[in-house]
């Protein structure tokens, strides 16, 4: 089974490289994009076939490892 888990700055959180991005696309003529904020997305592959027990695994190892909590929020979903 797939999940995926989505990691993203929290509201509030100075986000430099979507700043850049911000800055360079409106040099590129979108002057459209108001903002941009970056995350990032892991996928992971479960040897499990239980959505229940998949999604409270990957929530342990997105507390654990893979999101830092004090300045980052994250979320899990299974991928069909």
């Amino acid at each position: 089974m797939k999940v995926r888990v989505a990691v993203s700055l929290k509201d509030g959180v100075l986000d430099p490289q979507g700043k850049a991005i911000s800055h360079a696309l409106h040099v590129l003529e979108f002057p459209e994009v108001q903002g941009v904020r970056v995350g990032k997305i892991i996928e992971l592959e479960v040897g499990e076939s239980d959505p229940e027990y998949v999604v409270q695994r990957a929530r342990r190892m997105a507390e654990s490892l893979l999101a830092n909590q004090v300045i980052e929020d994250f979320t899990v979903e299974i991928v069909k």
